[in-house]
Parts: structure tokens; C-alpha cells; sequence
């Protein structure tokens, strides 16, 4: 009989120390890249193998370290019992060592020991951007008049993985990255660069970094009409295409409204007002603001914008856009750009 309870008691403590091991949480990694190229921005991820469903664990990487990632919170994502928390870093231009971690849950503390990581140097290019991603897209591009010379080109872009603010492009007069927005590994981006007026074409490339291979970008560098992208001509000297674009909108207005009275078919009469419509939306005249003496014309309606010039003297010019908290104009012929609302003249 003491012999069959002692038995059960030796079976109850297996039991309950089995389950203590399951219930422990195992941490590791589980992807650490053992080399990457120089200046990269790339994911370092830990998986906790049996976490329990609301589990807060607290990282904390070795300060005494001159690598430091990207966002202090990883990026979160649970999959079953299993949860993986991927740190960004960027790479300099020489190996590097991800540095030890130090992980706190409510019943324990371990640490993860440092990594290293070698660094690949890329093939020179003249026409590389100097961004490394694992994908780069241009989402939309907008040409202007910059001044007699030059054009400016902005592009929205879009990331993922990328060390964009190291963007700049070679041989050209200025360049810039600007209104930056990452959200872990996505990244969006303004891009501008000043390209002279005889230029077609704006090409280059970034190193795709799943490819493992240089990838070509373009857009060409065409100044958008005035007329389609503010609704009216800035130019007061119209060329033949606008007359005869007009004139064909007043013939048609004109047409479709004679066949009304004639026929008496209300469905010319649609056709006649929309020509017109379509006339006075084309050629309606621009409202006019007044812009401060001094005030600042800025690239691009953001905070960080470079500024292309200042307003020489108190001028009167034509509303081109809005923007939250900037004004679209054209200062000079040929020059555009944003101005802030508080320079705006008050009278």
C-alpha cells in the first residue's frame, strides 16, 4: 500500500514538472542574416515557442553597443502558441555585431548572445541612388518649371526594407528626400531633384536586395499643362491647341443648342450644357491671393521642405492648389511652388 502511494506521488511530481517545461517559453532567433550589404536596413526576428496568448515580454538591447535599432518595439506577429518579433537595423560600412538581448517576462530573465554580421560591398555605380531595398516603387511623379534652366522633378515612392534618407543621385544639382513616413518594414517618401530643361529622361537604379541584383527606375520629365493640372492656362499667350481646343468646346455649345431649338430634343440640350460646363471649367480664371514681401517659396508643402527662393516684393498671383496648411503658386513665369498661409497678406 506505501509502496503503490509513493507510486502515485512520484507520477504526480512528473506530472507536474513536465508541465512546468511546457509552460515554459522557449526564446531564440530565428532569423539572423549572416551577411548583408553595406548601409542596408534589414530584419533580425525572435521567436518565443510556446508563448501564452497575452504575454508581455520587454526586449532591451546591450547599450553599451553602438548598434541600435531602428524602433524601440519590434514588429509583433503571432502565429499559434508561437510569436516572432522582428528588430530593423541599418548597416554601416564595416562588419557589425548585433549586440546581446536582454528579455524580461513575468517569470524570468534570459539573454540572447551578440551576433555578428559581415558586410558585402556593392559594385560601384554611376547611376545608383544609393538605396538598398527589398522593393522600391515610384508611385506617382510631377514635373514643373524650377526656373529659365532647370526642371524640378518630385516623386512619391514607396519601400519596403530601404534606407531611404540616404537617398541622392550623382551629377545632378540638388537632390533631396523629404515628408518621410515609415511603418516598420513599409516606407513612403518624397523625392525631388533639379534636372536641367533638356533633359528626356529621369533614370536610375537601387539594389534589390531579395534580387540581389541593380533595378532600373524612370519617369520621363515632362512638364505637365497648365491647363489640365489647374484647370486654366497660366500662359496668357495661348498656343493653336488651346484656340482650336476652345473654339471646337464654343462650336459644339453652339451646335448642340441650335439642334435643341430646332428639334426640340432635350438630349442636345444635355450635350450643349456640357460643353460648357467643360469650356468654363477649362478657361474660368484663377482666384488671386496676395503673397507677403519676403515670404518663403517652398519645393514641397511640407515641413521639411527645401526652400527654393523668397518673394522678392509683394506680389498678387494666381491660386494654383491647396494643400493642408499650404498655397500652390506661380511666382515668376515658369517658377512653382508652395508658400505657407501665414504668408498670405491679410488685405
Amino acid at each position: 500500500m506505501i509502496r503503490l502511494r509513493a507510486v502515485y506521488l512520484y507520477l504526480g511530481f512528473a506530472l507536474l514538472f513536465t508541465t512546468l517545461l511546457t509552460a515554459q517559453t522557449e526564446y531564440k532567433y530565428s532569423y539572423v542574416p549572416k551577411t548583408v550589404y553595406e548601409n542596408q536596413l534589414f530584419p533580425v526576428t525572435v521567436i518565443a515557442i510556446g508563448e501564452e496568448p497575452h504575454a508581455n515580454p520587454s526586449f532591451t538591447f546591450d547599450t553599451s553597443s553602438n548598434m541600435s535599432t531602428i524602433y524601440k518595439e519590434p514588429l509583433i506577429v503571432r502565429n499559434g502558441n508561437d510569436s516572432f518579433y522582428t528588430f530593423y537595423f541599418q548597416a554601416e560600412t564595416k562588419d557589425i555585431k548585433i549586440p546581446s538581448l536582454i528579455i524580461n517576462t513575468k517569470d524570468a530573465q534570459l539573454t540572447l548572445e551578440p551576433r555578428n554580421i559581415r558586410i558585402k560591398q556593392l559594385k560601384k555605380r554611376k547611376d545608383f541612388s544609393h538605396v538598398l531595398a527589398a522593393d522600391m516603387k515610384i508611385k506617382n511623379s510631377q514635373v514643373s518649371n524650377y526656373d529659365e534652366t532647370n526642371h524640378i522633378v518630385t516623386l512619391t515612392l514607396e519601400a519596403f526594407e530601404a534606407n531611404i534618407e540616404d537617398m541622392y543621385l550623382n551629377d545632378v544639382q540638388e537632390s533631396n528626400t523629404e515628408n518621410i513616413k515609415r511603418d516598420f518594414a513599409k516606407v513612403e517618401a518624397e523625392f525631388y531633384v533639379i534636372l536641367p530643361v533638356e533633359t528626356k529622361k529621369l533614370k536610375f537604379t537601387y539594389f534589390n536586395t531579395i534580387k540581389k541584383q541593380y533595378v532600373f527606375l524612370e519617369v520621363p520629365v515632362v512638364v505637365e499643362d497648365a491647363s489640365v493640372t489647374a484647370q486654366s492656362d497660366l500662359n496668357p499667350k495661348e498656343d493653336n491647341f488651346e484656340k482650336l481646343k476652345k473654339y471646337t468646346l464654343m462650336t459644339l455649345a453652339g451646335f448642340f443648342l441650335l439642334m435643341f431649338i430646332f428639334r426640340r430634343d432635350f438630349f442636345y440640350l444635355v450635350l450643349a450644357v456640357i460643353a460648357i460646363i467643360t469650356l468654363l471649367t477649362l478657361y474660368i480664371p484663377h482666384k488671386k491671393i496676395c503673397i507677403s514681401q519676403g515670404a518663403p517659396l517652398y519645393i514641397l508643402p511640407t515641413s521639411t521642405s527645401t526652400i527654393s527662393c523668397k518673394i522678392e516684393e509683394q506680389l498678387e498671383t494666381a491660386l494654383l492648389g491647396k494643400r493642408e496648411g499650404y498655397h500652390k503658386i506661380e511666382y515668376k513665369e515658369g517658377i512653382i511652388g508652395w508658400i505657407k498661409n501665414e504668408n498670405i497678406c491679410n488685405n
